[in-house]
């Protein structure tokens, strides 16, 4: 297990919890995810660059966000932000039950949906994503696009999470979560948790002290 190092540290600092999300951390090697140049250090606990001013985020935070997330087997997720693909993959196993069944199996269970805006990095994550055959088993959908106005043909969502930090909560978010599901997002400095209680209505929980690169709104 190549991760083993750092998913050991992230459960020792009790940043993973799951076990299905320690299990998708184990598998899904973040090496797979880096430049060339940034490989040497994939397993640090830190973030990396993958070109056009964008990070692979911290795996501490990643870690931290899933586990906020709570992604279940069988559900269909929007990320707003794909970056290199990391997040994608990591759900896409959860949400795609990688964990129990057999990788032959072309029957989906789960999908995520992961929206990037610039053209380069959206074409860099299908080639990193599909290292685990997530694309062409119809688990993960890259979609080259901006995702302040999420993806309305897919919705609803049982779960939106965002890579970049907005000021608030994009409406169209939270308009295309169901009912019973959740937003994870970074705003501003913090983390914010909206689970849809109704329908205009949500409860809200915030987590402070995180740094995220800027989604651009236009």
């Amino acid at each position: 297990m190549k991760n083993g190092p750092l998913v050991k540290e992230l459960i020792k600092n009790g940043y993973l919890k799951s076990p299905l999300i320690r299990k998708a951390f184990e598998v899904i090697d973040r090496k797979d995810f880096v430049p060339e140049n940034e490989k040497k250090e994939a397993y640090e606990n830190h973030p990396l660059l993958i070109g056009f001013g964008q990070t692979i985020s911290q795996p501490l935070t990643v870690a931290f966000m899933l586990e906020l997330l709570e992604p279940k087997v069988g559900e269909k997720i929007l990320e707003v932000g794909a970056g290199s693909g990391w997040q994608a993959a990591l759900l896409g196993f959860i949400a795609g039950g990688m964990a129990e069944r057999n990788e032959k199996e072309k029957s989906v269970v789960g999908k995520v949906v992961t929206m990037e805006r610039i053209q380069e990095l959206s074409d860099f994550a299908v080639t990193n994503i599909e290292k685990y055959h997530f694309v062409s088993n119809g688990i993960v959908r890259v979609i080259h696009g901006n995702g302040v106005q999420g993806f309305p043909e897919g919705a609803p969502f049982d779960k939106i999470i965002a890579a970049a930090a907005t000021e608030t909560i994009p409406v169209a978010w939270k308009e295309q979560v169901r009912i019973g599901g959740r937003i994870v997002a970074p705003v501003n400095e913090s983390i914010i948790v909206l689970d849809k209680v109704g329908p205009n209505s949500f409860s809200k929980r915030q987590y402070f002290g995180f740094n995220f690169v800027p989604l651009v709104m236009e």
